[in-house]
């Protein structure tokens, strides 16, 4: 038995390489900002990477806010504190991270986060769903009847818990 892990196919089959980099500068403005303070900055969407990933930085108003309990049943949800710290459920309880701590939540896994006192943290989404027009009607603050708001949890595979 071989332990060696293999790479996944080529996604590239060119030989001298391609000019297809971009960049998003710091000092753009975030994407969304909610009446809470709270931003996201869309740093790679996953129409920007082929479906691959979705990649932002949210940052947290003054006052704690965040999601409570929810899975996803199509798309990977990862945490990376940049600053401060961030209550994050894990599915069996709500644990402090702070700057440098990172938690993965496979498809299906149960998960929530909450923060305040502007913590910031990268979320990455794999593969990349649309997750962008989630985090602008949310910041936007539309009101929806609850009948909308399972219809948009769902087109947004957001299942509470």
């Amino acid at each position: 038995m071989s332990l060696h892990r293999h790479y996944p196919p080529d996604l590239y089959r060119g030989t001298t390489g391609e000019v297809s980099a971009w960049l998003r500068p710091a000092d753009r403005p975030p994407d969304t900002v909610s009446g809470a303070g709270v931003t996201c900055e869309f740093l790679a969407t996953g129409e920007q990477t082929a479906g691959r990933f979705g990649l932002y930085r949210w940052t947290f108003g003054a006052e704690a806010t965040g999601p409570g309990p929810h899975f996803h049943r199509s798309i990977s949800e990862q945490f990376y504190v940049l600053s401060g710290s961030v209550e994050i459920y894990d599915g069996r309880s709500w644990t402090t991270a702070g700057e440098g701590d990172f938690l993965y939540v496979p498809e299906g896994g149960i998960h929530g986060f909450r923060g305040g006192g502007h913590a910031s943290m990268l979320l990455l989404f794999a593969p990349g769903g649309p997750r962008e027009e989630y985090f602008e009607t949310l910041a936007r603050g539309e009101h929806m009847t609850p009948e909308e708001r399972a219809e948009f949890m769902l087109r947004h595979d957001t299942y509470w818990v």
